[in-house]
């Protein structure tokens, strides 16, 4: 593995995370892989962080929620593997199916984390949440809350809001 410095790669990661890349956890056994667009790198209390946004709803929520970490894998090359990778991760529940098995990602266990890498997707972020929020639904601007958190029948609260996990930056690497 090769170490890298995050603020060097972050126009990469950044134009891949608008097109999607994923992230992972890990509790007990069970790992989990999900795609996400909604993130930011930046720096708060003097340290680096990712911040991710994840639903409620999410099997990758409860991982967060008990485990406090994640790691974030971004492509490095975009080629219709990754993309169909990214599509699929993105549409699947780790409650209904093993990602990893079924796109044939080699898992590689973090340095710093529990949470693993992904040897195909090698540009990873490990993260340790030292911090996280429920989004205030009654500052979320109307038109935002129309778009992105619509009503949905199946789920108790109605709508399906995020927590903000801020992942304090602990390792950052090339597989």
């Amino acid at each position: 593995m090769q170490k890298i410095d995050v603020i060097e790669y972050l126009p990469k990661i950044m134009t891949e995370l608008k097109r999607g890349i994923l992230l992972n956890t890990k509790q007990d056994n069970s790992v989990n892989t999900m795609t996400i667009a909604w993130g930011q790198i930046g720096i708060e209390w003097s340290k680096l962080f990712f911040t991710a946004y994840v639903r409620h709803s999410r099997f990758t929520h409860e991982q967060i929620e008990k485990s406090k970490e994640f790691t974030i894998s971004v492509p490095v090359e975009r080629t219709p593997e990754i993309a169909k990778i990214m599509s699929y991760c993105g549409s699947k529940s780790g409650r209904d199916v093993n990602k990893f098995a079924d796109c044939n990602l080699t898992i590689v266990d973090g340095i710093d984390v529990n949470s693993p890498a992904i040897k195909e997707i090698p540009l990873t972020i490990e993260c340790k949440v030292i911090y996280s929020q429920e989004q205030e639904t009654h500052n979320i601007p109307d038109d935002a809350i129309a778009s992105f958190y619509p009503e949905i029948d199946d789920i108790e609260a109605k709508r399906d809001f995020h927590t903000v996990y801020y992942g304090e930056i602990v390792n950052a690497y090339l597989i």
